[in-house]
């Protein structure tokens, strides 16, 4: 992973070469119409406030678990045994972005979500609470994690949320399979080249022309901006959208020829 020095001026990059994030000059009527009513959507919905408080509380709360990472690693912690609040601080995605898979979410109407990395629940019980008619599945590799998510679905009465527990290289092909259709996934899983690219190849056969997949932290590190780059690649992809600490990936036929935007956000 690049250290925060590196990553900061990755993200100087970015910056400088992102096209505006009101939608200025952005010739893609999807596009624009996903900055302005989806981006830039300031409305502070009811979910925001009860999902954030929860966050207030795992950020002090002490309680130590001991925990198997089978991903790419903490940026902060190497041991096995970390405490809720440092969890919480250091991989739970911030409210901005977590708020943006909300607002998607009630957009675009997915039926079927998968989530790829649950952690202690905060960015599942966005997409849950943005449409309780829907179905969620998390998955997550630690017992000990997934057992503190469960809790916290429990407390914000979210009662669409399948949490299924166990190593991605064992869980993900059945998981898809039994799905038979996604209409949203996020990837929060393995920040590693092949890892991401198997998540993908194996998601493939859920996947539609509106199906939207949504992958974290493609510039974590340099195997990670390559992950990005093989997928903007694939032949059935038609558009990304490259947030920096997160990739969008859409599969809309209308796009006759493959579009890649970077959007300042």
């Amino acid at each position: 992973m690049y250290s925060p020095f590196r990553l900061g001026i990755r993200y100087l990059q970015y910056y400088l070469k992102a096209s505006n994030g009101k939608g200025h000059g952005i010739h893609s009527p999807f596009v624009f119409e996903f900055v302005t009513k989806v981006l830039n959507d300031d409305r502070h919905f009811y979910a925001y406030r009860h999902i954030e408080n929860l966050r207030k509380l795992l950020l002090n709360d002490t309680r130590v678990l001991t925990i198997e990472d089978m991903g790419a690693g903490s940026r902060v912690k190497k041991t096995n045994e970390r405490s809720v609040k440092d969890i919480a601080a250091s991989s739970l995605k911030p409210g901005k972005y977590s708020q943006l898979l909300f607002r998607m979410v009630n957009r675009y109407a997915p039926a079927n979500m998968l989530e790829l990395g649950t952690s202690l629940g905060i960015t599942t019980a966005y997409l849950a609470a943005a449409n309780e008619a829907a179905k969620v599945i998390t998955m997550e590799g630690a017992p000990a994690v997934a057992a503190v998510a469960r809790e916290n679905f429990s407390k914000l009465q979210l009662d669409n949320i399948q949490v299924t527990q166990g190593n991605f290289d064992e869980t993900l092909a059945h998981t898809v399979q039994a799905m038979g259709r996604i209409d949203l996934c996020f990837v929060d899983g393995n920040h590693r080249y092949e890892p991401t690219l198997r998540y993908y190849r194996q998601l493939l056969p859920a996947l539609h022309e509106h199906s939207i997949l949504v992958f974290d932290d493609i510039h974590w590190s340099r195997e990670m901006e390559q992950a990005w780059e093989t997928i903007k690649q694939q032949q059935e992809v038609t558009l990304t959208i490259d947030l920096f600490f997160i990739g969008i990936v859409f599969f809309r036929r209308e796009n006759r020829e493959k579009q890649h935007f970077t959007i300042r956000f």
